[in-house]
């Protein structure tokens, strides 16, 4: 039987099993709360390289930062030092419910499933700038995020969605 967004959760593997379990569980980098912790969903490589092949079949990232007109309307900021509360803000803006389970795929061997909320609150531990493209979405693509290894995040939507207008003076890349 093959993997989709039906079956997906019967592949959630122990954190010990999950290769970048060290962004969450070292003192060098961050150590989460067992309770939410214990709210990580680390997939197994089958099911982390079926949303690899999902994000890459919809072509969503032909052109960066997203496929042209596959979403509405895109919006975006800039991660630099210091802002970690614009930026946990922007993403609380993005309107999704805290409760929603999101789909994060860095590349075809790791993935995993979260809820929003610890996604909005420990951003910096899931996105490592200068080394992670991050993709977050769910199982509609109705709306995407890109964390881009730039420090640049992207949010893609089909939802009736007003941009952020904080960093309208920056220079992106895309």
């Amino acid at each position: 039987m093959g993997i989709d967004f039906d079956n997906i959760f019967q592949h959630v593997i122990p954190m010990d099993d999950f290769g970048r379990k060290w962004r969450f569980t070292e003192e060098k980098y961050d150590i989460l709360p067992d309770q939410h912790l214990d709210q990580l969903k680390p997939l197994d490589k089958e099911a982390a390289n079926f949303l690899w092949d999902y994000i890459s079949k919809t072509n969503l990232h032909n052109d960066i930062p997203f496929k042209k007109d596959f979403f509405r309307t895109i919006d975006n900021t800039r991660i630099l030092d210091g802002n970690e509360k614009e930026i946990k803000k922007w993403l609380y803006h993005r309107g999704l419910p805290f409760d929603k389970p999101v789909f994060l795929s860095w590349d075809e061997t790791d993935a995993m499933i979260v809820p929003w909320k610890l996604l909005i609150k420990y951003f910096d531990s899931f996105y490592y700038g200068g080394s992670d493209d991050l993709t977050i979405i769910d199982h509609s693509l109705n709306w995407a995020l890109l964390f881009f290894h730039e420090d640049e995040i992207y949010f893609g939507t089909n939802n009736d969605f007003k941009t952020s207008e904080t960093f309208a003076d920056i220079d992106f890349i895309w």
